[in-house]
Order: C-alpha cells, then structure tokens, then sequence
C-alpha cells in the first residue's frame, strides 16, 4: 500500500479538482496584487495562518502539491512584500523540510532497496532525516569502506542516504493526471498554449524523477563533466537502487542561509556560481540541473558551489538548442523580423499567425535587461515588475502574450531559466551575466 497519510492523498484530489475555489482564489488574489489590480486589504494575521495552513497541506502530500510548493518557495520574489513577507518562511520550509517519514518505514524501505543486511553497510546510520523533499527524505550516515584504520576502526565515509516515500510515486503521476484534465481552464487563460504535449513531456521528467538509479546515472555524468572544478562540486555516487541513492556528504552553507543572512559578496558570487552553472552544464555535461530551489545548493568553504540533487535533469545532447542565443542576441541588435522568424521556426508562433513584429519584440526585450550590459543586479523589485507588467490586462503587451505558444521542447527549458530567474532575484545578486551567456550559449554572439 502507501506510507503516505489517507488524508494526504484525498487532499491532493482535492486541491486537483478545485483550481477555481480555494487555490485559484489564491492565484488570483496575488495576481491582481502583483499588477495592482486589488484593493482590499487582507490582515497580516490571516495571511500568516494561511501560509501555515499551505505549508502543512503540502508538507504532508509529499506529491505534485508539494513540488508546487517548492516552486512557489522560489518565486516568492515575484509578489510584493506585503503579500510575500508572510509566505516567505512557510514555503521556503519546502526547500528542505516536510513532515519525516517514521523510522520503521525507511528501515523497511532500505531493506527492500539494499537488502536485509543493509545495516552492515554502514558504520552509523541516523534515524532522523536531515532534510526532506517533494518525494524522499535524506538521511546522515557512515559508509563502510573496506579496511580499518590504524586503531582497528573501520574505514567509512559520510554519506547522504536518499530514500523515496513509499507510494509517492503513484501519488506524484495522480497529481499529474488531475491536472491533465484542466487542459480547458489553461486554453482560457491562454489561448495559444496546447496544453496536452507539455503534459506528456513534463510526465516524461517525472517519472524519470521517480527512478534514482537513473538520478544516480545524471549524478555520475555531472560528477565527471566538473571533476576538479574550481567552482562547481559535484558528490560522488556511492550506491542506488531504484528508491535509494546513496552520495557523498556535502559541508556547506545552504544557498536559503545565504538569502537570508549572507553577505553581498557572497550573495553576488552564489548567483554568478548558479549562472554558470545553468549555462554551461548542456555544453559541458549534455544535462541540464532542472531544479533549481535553493535547497539544492550549497557554498562550500572553498569557494564552490556544491550541488546535491539531480533527480530533474534535461537531457540535451547536443547542448542548449542554438535559436535561444541567436533570438536573443537578435533582439538585443531589435532585429524584430528576425526575432518572429526565430520565434515561428521553432513553434513559438503558429506557421500561419499574424502578428505585430515590433510588439513581440517590444514584449522581449524589457526581458533581456540583464545581458543587455555586462553587469547586472537582479532584485525583487525588478521581478515584480516584470511580473505586473506581463500579467496585468492593462500592459500593452498582454494581448500579444497570449498568442504565443510554449513548444513542448522547450517546457523544461523554459520552467528552470524563470526557476534560476527567481532564485537569482532572491539573492539579489550582480554578477557579468552577458560574458557568462558569451561563454556558454551556442548563437549569442556579442552585442557590439
């Protein structure tokens, strides 16, 4: 059966089949905040319940619910501060808490994985998870080398020991079914977007998520793309089965601390590290990191950014596709003809679509304001202003937005650049982002 609660499964079906109640009013009512639109104001108290009610809602349905938390945890940066502040320190408890899976069922998990002597495998093992996710928890342990040392102790190393919750699998592809069948609601809210494809693709990556043998085959190709970095770290794999992943122990200050509390110089320098990072892992790897909360990264005493979860990867081959960098780079020089024949070759814009050229590229670049110069700060204020200006039925914009489509290529793409976006901006970081796109993004050529 399933060790996650009745209760859980029945609130994921729930908060499914109801996007126009609670969690659409929700959506709503920050979207029209975000663009100016509400009026009414809604006391901090309410506002504060409501963020513990959703983090313990999500918390416990350890599904699709609680990856939208994590995703909501990092676009936080996005609404304005009256209405983030009280979200802020409940969802971005998702990034690396949620109520623990009970002690017997991860001992019945790691026998079923690595066998009933799976306690000769290590040294020590902690009962009490060190964090915990959308669909596993991770646990503190001593793997057992082979040998002793000089005082007859056996030789092991601190390992991170990944256990997937029993029937979160089965609840995560529910959540994705559920929503299959909003395919309506989406077509209202925006016209253009076929809503079908990008379902199959996005069931594609997670249920390839589900497999950590196969995360454990990503973790590998990055570990020997970035061997001996000098500013990316990847963690050795040292174990998997198909629910249980066992890495290297990473030491370092999480990337929320350095939200939080971090220095501008390191909070400069951590977003500089997820830039390069998110650009150069195609070229280098042929993987994208295609989850980019702040729970998934750390800075580490030497200067690196250690990186700990490659469930979600973009397998890209052949590198980033070369049309992103080339329309950018279009656009930067206003090139607007070139921009459509970009955006329409490669299904953006229907073959057989009118559409105001100077208004796509009126809608582009605003969007393009951090490589427009070698240096620039993301910030809250800039997301949120974007955010009105896109959303809001008054931007001039608005219209032509809605006769654009997400080809089904580019759903991941798209979902981790806005997810690196909203971390970047909660760092508030500066970094040369335009020398970094010049280094690793195939078609962006200088902006003379």
């Amino acid at each position: 059966m399933t060790d996650i609660p009745r209760r859980a499964v029945s609130r994921t079906a729930k908060l499914a089949a109801l996007p126009l109640g609670f969690a659409g009013r929700t959506v709503l009512g920050m979207g029209k905040r975000v663009t100016g639109l509400a009026s009414d104001v809604i006391s901090a108290e309410i506002q504060q319940r409501t963020a513990e009610q959703l983090f313990s809602v999500l918390g416990q349905l350890k599904g699709g619910a609680m990856k939208f938390g994590q995703a909501l945890s990092v676009f936080e940066a996005a609404l304005p501060e009256e209405i983030a502040a009280p979200y802020r320190q409940a969802l971005t408890k998702l990034q690396e808490a949620a109520p623990p899976l009970p002690a017997a069922s991860v001992h019945k998990v790691l026998a079923e994985q690595l066998g009933p002597n799976w306690r000769d495998r290590f040294v020590e093992f902690d009962d009490t998870p060190a964090a915990a996710a959308s669909i596993g928890q991770v646990h503190r342990a001593r793997w057992r080398e082979p040998g002793y040392d000089a005082s007859g102790a056996p030789n092991a190393r601190d390992v991170a020991v990944k256990i997937q919750y029993p029937g979160a699998g089965d609840a995560l592809l529910a959540d994705l079914k559920q929503l299959s069948r909003l395919g309506g609601m989406f077509r209202a809210i925006q016209p253009g977007l076929d809503v079908k494809p990008l379902l199959v693709e996005l069931r594609e990556r997670i249920t390839e998520e589900l497999d950590y043998e196969l995360e454990a085959e990503s973790q590998r190709t990055f570990a020997a793309a970035y061997a001996d970095d000098p500013e990316i770290y990847i963690p050795a794999v040292i174990n998997a089965a198909p629910r249980v992943l066992v890495t290297e122990w990473v030491t370092g200050t999480p990337l929320a601390d350095i939200i939080r509390e971090g220095t501008e110089e390191q909070r400069d320098e951590a977003g500089r590290l997820m830039a390069t990072l998110h650009l150069s892992a195609p070229q280098r790897a042929g993987l994208l990191h295609a989850d980019p909360h702040p729970g998934n990264f750390r800075l580490l005493a030497d200067g690196r950014l250690g990186v700990i979860d490659f469930g979600a990867v973009a397998r890209m081959p052949e590198g980033t596709p070369e049309p992103i960098g080339r329309i950018a780079a279009l656009a930067l020089r206003n090139d607007a003809a070139g921009v459509v024949e970009g955006l329409r070759s490669e299904g953006f814009i229907g073959a057989a679509d009118d559409i105001d050229a100077e208004g796509v590229l009126d809608f582009i670049r605003p969007m393009l304001e951090p490589i427009a110069t070698d240096g620039f700060r993301f910030t809250r204020a800039w997301l949120r202003g974007e955010a009105a200006r896109l959303a809001s039925p008054r931007s001039p914009t608005y219209q032509l937005s809605r006769q654009l489509n997400l080809p089904p290529s580019y759903l991941l793409i798209h979902r981790v650049t806005l997810g690196s976006i909203g971390v970047l901006c909660q760092l508030e970081a500066k970094a040369p982002y335009r020398s970094i796109l010049e280094r690793w993004l195939p078609g962006f050529a200088p902006v003379a």
